[in-house]
């Protein structure tokens, strides 16, 4: 990431509760997929044009596959290609 491309930078805490209602197999996969749904709604970016950091991956994937966190906080940082990339703080 290059300092003169970024646009935009927003701090955004996301709750991953509704990974809780899904069988206990899937809710890593399933907060994962909540963080870009979030990400998406608030940067109106397409699913494909957002980017996640894997050490945000390894934070989910932490507790093991069954017990992800209930919220994360990410830094959000669109650039001027119209990439959205997600990032620890």
């Amino acid at each position: 990431m290059v300092e003169s491309q970024v646009s935009e930078e927003t701090f955004l805490n996301i709750s991953l509760r509704e990974a809780k209602n899904v069988s206990r197999a899937r809710r890593a996969d399933t907060a994962i997929s909540i963080i870009r749904e979030e990400v998406a709604r608030h940067t109106k970016a397409k699913d494909l044009d957002i980017w996640i950091d894997p050490k945000i991956n390894e934070m989910v994937w932490s507790n093991g596959r069954k017990n992800p966190q209930s919220r994360i906080r990410v830094r959000i940082v669109q650039l001027q290609d119209g990439t959205t990339e997600v990032i620890v703080p």
